[in-house]
């Protein structure tokens, strides 16, 4: 996890590879102790400031919350929940360039969370580019440090 605004960045960013795991790995996840509707704004500013595009804004609480009433079960997954979709046509192009199947990353995702047992804590995730695809391929290796880059300007504000 990382927790910024608390100048704790190095010791939490260590303990976040441990939550990772807890996640059941592939995602990188890491926390604020910010308001949700402040690290969206972060995150959104995180991405246009690196001229981006943000193609989508999708209300994944809502959604689920709508379907599961139609499933049977009103559970709340989440107390809020919205994911980012953007782009990059330097980023998609690089990776599809190097490798035709790299363009299945594009979009770009990356969501912001709170959960209904956890207030005060807000998640920012994002897939993982697996450890593999980043050594052997510079372009993910861009992609992976940039979206690891979005996620903790975002839980910085």
């Amino acid at each position: 996890m990382f927790k910024s605004k608390r100048g704790l960045a190095g010791l939490l960013l260590a303990g976040g590879l441990l939550s990772q795991a807890a996640f059941g790995g592939g995602y990188a996840v890491y926390t604020s102790d910010s308001e949700f509707a402040d690290v969206l704004d972060g995150l959104k500013m995180a991405i246009q400031e690196r001229g981006m595009y943000i193609n989508n804004v999708m209300n994944m609480g809502e959604m689920l919350e709508r379907t599961g009433k139609d499933l049977g079960t009103d559970t709340p997954l989440y107390a809020q929940a919205e994911s980012i979709e953007f782009c990059s046509a330097v980023l998609s192009r690089e990776m599809s360039t190097e490798n035709p199947a790299h363009v299945v990353n594009c979009p770009f995702i990356i969501a912001v969370y709170t959960l209904p047992e956890e207030t005060g804590t807000t998640y920012v995730a994002h897939r993982e580019i697996p450890a593999d695809q980043v050594a052997s391929s510079p372009a993910m290796a861009k992609v992976a440090d940039m979206l690891k880059g979005i996620s903790e300007a975002a839980v910085s504000w």
